[in-house]
């Protein structure tokens, strides 16, 4: 099967084609725009300037993609689109697109959760099976969940307040570190002290592997606006920026070791996915985190953790291997939680 995906949910447009056949999973062709720097002066991804980038650069993202697969929409058995959760404009743009792509060309429509997408990217680069245990970490979402199959997952815990990505974009504003955050602080980080500033661990001790990072970012705060005015140095951003990062992984770490013992079935191998994931502090205390818990660690490319539609792509050759396609007045979804029980 060869199926088309676009992604559209927030900065990024993105648009892709995968298969799955005699020579395995392949993706055929990748394109995919960044809005980094039209976001750059605001200090974070403003939702009308994201919608307004995807419609001007989709069509021919879509173009390039199906010249670069070599292949004509004939060729395709599906095509996908992220339909949630997102800044609902770019969302729509998307969905709009792939709706009008499968109409003309006779193909089956695939709405996917753009969670679920991060959900099963380990499958497609990593072939892992079901079940495993997922950590969800990125700008804006932080939980953890048993993957037991396509739409089939449980939700052991998820952030109280602030996600993980967001703590990290808000502490580079206050830093003056530029953004996108989570990349501006890890690079700080690495010429820093982790050991500087005591930053607080939230529901350390506590059962559960809920998350909370909104204590972070005001202790982060505190520690700013308690230096004399105008002497926030290069040196104490970096230390900031390492204290945080630290303590961010701490907390990651500590709530899921409780996410183990939570699980109904044993996990064949622990997954990380999501923006976050692509920090490599993040990846090597969670690989300590796996081999203590005696299974496989798996954490997709960098490029596959940050959003794109190669993910898209596979999630709906997934959902539509197993004939769950979507009608075309199916309405794109500002929220839409991955389990069952939270929808």
């Amino acid at each position: 099967m060869r199926v088309l995906g676009i992604e559209t949910s927030c900065d990024e447009t993105a648009v892709a084609v995968v298969e799955d056949g005699a020579d395995g999973r392949r993706c055929l062709a990748h394109a995919l725009s960044s809005q980094i720097e039209e976001h750059r002066p605001f200090g974070g991804v403003v939702p009308e300037i994201a919608a307004r980038s995807h419609l001007d650069r989709l069509d021919r993202l879509v173009e390039q993609a199906m010249t670069d697969a070599g292949l004509e929409f004939g060729d395709l058995d599906g095509i996908a689109a992220t339909a949630g959760p997102g800044l609902i404009g770019g969302v729509i743009v998307g969905v709009m697109t792939a709706k009008a792509l499968a109409s003309v060309h006779g193909k089956p429509f695939i709405a996917v959760n753009h969670l679920e997408g991060h959900a099963l990217t380990a499958r497609f680069t990593d072939g892992v099976v079901y079940p495993y245990l997922l950590l969800l970490v990125s700008g804006g979402h932080c939980q953890v969940l048993e993957v037991k199959g396509v739409g089939e997952y449980r939700r052991l815990g998820t952030t109280l307040d602030d996600a993980a990505g967001e703590c990290f974009d808000k502490t580079a504003k206050m830093l003056g570190l530029g953004f996108p955050g989570g990349p501006a602080v890890e690079r700080a980080a690495q010429s820093g002290r982790a050991d500087r500033f005591s930053l607080p661990r939230p529901l350390k001790g506590r059962a559960g592997c809920d998350f909370s990072f909104s204590g972070m970012k005001t202790a982060v705060r505190h520690t700013v606006e308690a230096l004399p005015p105008g002497s926030l140095r290069a040196r104490d951003a970096d230390d900031l920026a390492a204290s945080l990062q630290r303590a961010v992984v701490a907390h990651i770490v500590d709530r899921c070791k409780n996410a183990f013992a939570m699980a109904e079935t044993r996990p064949t191998t622990f997954v990380a996915a999501g923006g976050v994931a692509a920090n490599t502090s993040l990846r090597t205390a969670l690989t300590d985190l796996a081999t203590d818990q005696g299974i496989p660690f798996v954490v997709p490319p960098i490029e596959l953790c940050t959003d794109n539609a190669v993910m898209i792509a596979w999630a709906g050759l997934e959902r539509l291997g197993l004939g769950l396609t979507d009608p075309l007045d199916f309405k794109p979804k500002p929220r839409w939680p991955l389990d069952a029980a939270n929808a």
